[in-house]
């Protein structure tokens, strides 16, 4: 049977990363169709639309997606895409590597962060030269559903740990957005409890003083959409930075893949760019798609190239993304 996987290059260094990725996931011999759509500042420069409706039923439609970066419209792109995959948990992993020079190499956390709603659910609103207003809405549906995500990712031993005994963290700001992030926290934590998963809390601007300072704290984080979004940023700088954080937006039936990076345009279009997130982000859509060997040998292929070389000038290399991708396809 044919996977339709749609592959979105976008602006910036998305246009070299991904098709490292694509590269990569190629040099396996399953049954993928690539189908190629465009989304992002070139396209909305070209056609008048950062999305154009083609792309977004293409994503809706296909089996999985893999998404480079978008500039300037990047709200008008990656947050429909995430509604056309029907995403509800955004999966941000963070893992310190072998011969990466790390803040902190000790790190190994996954983010499972909420993906449509917070402050991200677009209910803004300029209300007069001097107030803008911003809405933002949590359901107990949303939240349950990413804690009965969280518990099955533990159960499964797909975090850190490998333990399903580690449980999960839910970082949170309950004690001042007492009715937001209270039922959010209530929520979690109820369904935790009903599943009789081990789960502990932490205040996020507590969490963010703690990681940095000791990542052995932690292994999953269950977070709300903001705070899912700038505490993996956060652990980003513990482990060489954005060039190694993939992602994946999951669905029901869908999902679409992303390194956590933008578009880096100081170096886009110089063949530079670190392909690792991207390479990383293909590792979990080999996953997704129930190849999980194939998945474990991209990661210990990339696992391999970070310890022995070549290196992009991000991780003190001279390397360039070409010579990256190949010594992984070449270790596969």
């Amino acid at each position: 049977m044919t996977d339709e996987i749609v592959v979105i290059e976008g602006d910036g260094i998305g246009r070299e990363v991904v098709p490292a990725a694509v590269e990569v996931l190629s040099a396996f011999e399953f049954d993928f169709e690539f189908v190629t759509a465009e989304a992002g500042d070139a396209t909305r420069d070209a056609t008048g639309d950062a999305l154009p409706d083609a792309t977004y039923e293409r994503v809706a439609d296909a089996d999985a997606t893999l998404f480079g970066a978008a500039g300037e419209t990047a709200a008008d792109v990656i947050l429909p895409l995430r509604k056309a995959v029907d995403s509800f948990v955004n999966v941000r992993p963070a893992t310190a590597y072998p011969g990466v020079d790390a803040l902190r190499p000790e790190t190994d956390v996954v983010f499972l962060r909420e993906n449509t709603e917070g402050v991200y659910s677009g209910h803004e609103d300029r209300l007069s030269d001097d107030l803008s207003t911003l809405t933002r809405v949590v359901t107990s549906s949303a939240s349950r559903e990413l804690a009965e995500y969280a518990c099955e990712f533990v159960e499964d031993g797909r975090g850190p740990a490998g333990d399903p005994d580690e449980g999960f963290t839910v970082a949170h700001k309950a004690n001042v957005m007492r009715e937001t992030d209270g039922r959010f926290r209530e929520e979690v934590l109820a369904v935790a409890d009903e599943r009789g998963v081990d789960a502990d809390e932490e205040l996020m601007d507590a969490f963010a003083t703690k990681l940095p300072l000791d990542p052995t704290q932690y292994g999953v984080v269950v977070c709300p959409n903001l705070a899912g979004d700038v505490l993996s940023d956060l652990a980003a700088g513990l482990v060489g930075g954005l060039g190694l954080l993939p992602s994946a937006n999951v669905g029901h039936d869908n999902a679409l893949f992303e390194p956590v990076h933008g578009t880096a345009p100081d170096i886009a279009g110089e063949g530079v760019a670190n392909p690792t997130a991207a390479i990383l982000s293909a590792a979990m859509l080999l996953e997704y798609l129930g190849h999980a060997g194939a998945a474990d040998r991209v990661r210990e292929a990339v696992e391999t190239v970070l310890a022995e070389g070549p290196r992009t000038g991000d991780l003190g290399g001279e390397a360039t993304t070409e010579e990256v991708t190949a010594a992984v396809v070449d270790r596969l």
